[in-house]
């Protein structure tokens, strides 16, 4: 599955979700998209209007949070992020209800957020939108641009280098970090497209969503400590030590302390 992805830049697997975990996705996130507002549209926005989004949903979601530990997940993020770090963790998470009317998003690589990186640059970033409601090309497909992991920078997309992904409720489409994709339009007259963002990053990166303050500290210690090492409140050893902290603090003076003396 990895070689079909680093192939081509994108990949879908279907069958991912179970429609019970679906429902439980939306009841989860009922309240929470229900108030978000879908702005009107400006043409030079990053982020197209007539779109609901919302983000905090390791928070919100405790469904969201086990289909973030799926095991495909897993197999893919340690394949694509482990030559680079000692582990690696949530990045950004978002529901998004594309509406009808909404326009196309600029392509755009998820790598872009760490500029620093000389190209090439490494892997730095697994991405993976999850199909709510059924993907079509006219209700917002994700447009995909496979192979631009591996072009130049300045390297332009032609019309008919642009895919939509397609995909029933339940599938996910993964993409690296160096693929070139957006928010695709809506041209229908009242299909709402739902889809979930999980993107994953190094271990030692800064992650663009916050999740220390995405989520209260006092539910994110009562949470399995693999889910919290996802979540990025752990330390990433290969690194050298970024993010240490000292356990007792947090879980008590009968906690065995962390890995490595940082005395």
């Amino acid at each position: 599955m990895y070689e079909a992805l680093d192939g081509a830049g994108c990949l879908v697997v279907h069958d991912m979700v179970e429609a019970d975990a679906l429902a439980a996705v939306r009841s989860d996130m009922g309240e929470h998209m229900a108030a978000a507002k879908a702005a009107d549209d400006r043409p030079d926005d990053f982020y197209p209007g007539l779109t609901r989004r919302t983000v905090a949903l390791m928070h919100r979601s405790p469904t969201m949070r086990d289909l973030m530990m799926h095991p495909v997940v897993s197999d893919l993020g340690d394949r694509h992020l482990l030559g680079n770090c000692a582990k690696w963790q949530l990045n950004v998470s978002a529901a998004l209800e594309v509406g009808p009317g909404a326009r196309d998003q600029v392509l755009h690589r998820e790598e872009n957020l760490y500029p620093f990186f000389p190209l090439p640059r490494p892997n730095l970033i697994l991405a993976s939108m999850w199909a709510i409601s059924d993907f079509t090309a006219d209700n917002g497909g994700t447009q995909l641009v496979p192979g631009s992991h591996r072009w130049d920078t300045d390297r332009p997309a032609e019309p008919d280098e642009i895919v939509r992904a397609e995909m029933p409720a339940g599938s996910v489409l993964f993409w690296l970090g160096g693929t070139l994709h957006g928010a695709g339009a809506n041209v229908t007259d009242d299909d709402w497209r739902y889809g979930i963002v999980l993107t994953f990053t190094l271990g030692w990166l800064r992650q663009e969503e916050n999740q220390h303050l995405s989520m209260p500290l006092a539910d994110a210690l009562a949470l399995p400590a693999e889910v919290r090492t996802r979540l990025g409140f752990d330390t990433d050893y290969g690194s050298g030590g970024l993010g240490f902290y000292d356990p007792t603090v947090l879980l008590g003076p009968r906690t065995r302390p962390q890995q490595g003396d940082h005395s």
